[in-house]
């Protein structure tokens, strides 16, 4: 099993900056890549970014620009970097790791709001 600890949401003003962090503890070996979902009310959950175990990262387009997502191996922890944060970002950010064992297993953190004020 794979935990996953988000924590970083907030309230912040258009225009401005938030941190998540997303900590995996656990059976973490085979974990090939992390991901970044968002759901907002009445809305499908969607993806926003994902950083695979060597780095290469992807970004869903609404975000390119704004957002960077790192990683810390030592920790085993994820970090989205969210700027020029917009009314339209607000929602739930779930943080998602896939793990290949005998097919590929998808674990959830528990999620955490993020709200932008206009």
């Amino acid at each position: 099993q794979v935990q996953l600890v988000e924590s970083g949401g907030g309230l912040v003003q258009a225009g401005g900056s938030l941190r998540l962090s997303c900590a995996a503890s656990g059976s973490i070996f085979n974990i090939f890549i992390m991901g970044w979902y968002r759901q907002a009310p009445g809305k499908q959950r969607e993806l926003v970014a994902t950083i695979t175990s060597g780095g290469s990262t992807n970004y869903e387009d609404s975000v390119k620009g704004r957002f960077t997502v790192s990683r810390d191996n030592a920790k085993n922890t994820v970090y989205p970097q969210m700027n020029s944060l917009k009314p339209e970002d607000t929602a739930v950010y779930y943080c998602n790791a896939k793990r290949l064992s005998i097919s590929v297993v998808n674990y959830w953190g528990q999620g955490t709001q993020v709200t932008v004020s206009s």
